[in-house]
């Protein structure tokens, strides 16, 4: 493969992952209504998971650059026997 193919597909790739992010935090969450509740908290407690999730998605996003980076050096480079 070529080094503007891997780019491409890459480039490619983010662009779909940040497109379905955006659009899954642009919906906007249902109405929790006015009720108490009743009865036992939800398993897992009641914490917010979405700094979590963004710090996967970060993390992830640095792996893939790291190995992208990589692979570009090492096509670059002329093969050592």
């Amino acid at each position: 493969m070529k080094i503007k193919e891997i780019i491409l597909k890459a480039a490619l790739t983010s662009i779909l992952v940040l497109m379905s992010i955006i659009l899954i935090s642009a919906t906007e969450p249902g109405d929790p209504g006015s009720e108490p509740q009743v009865g036992d908290p939800p398993l897992g407690g009641g914490a917010p998971i979405g700094s979590g999730t963004l710090l996967l998605i970060g993390f992830g996003a640095a792996y893939s650059s790291n190995k992208i980076y990589n692979l570009y050096i090492e096509l670059k480079e002329p093969e050592k026997e």
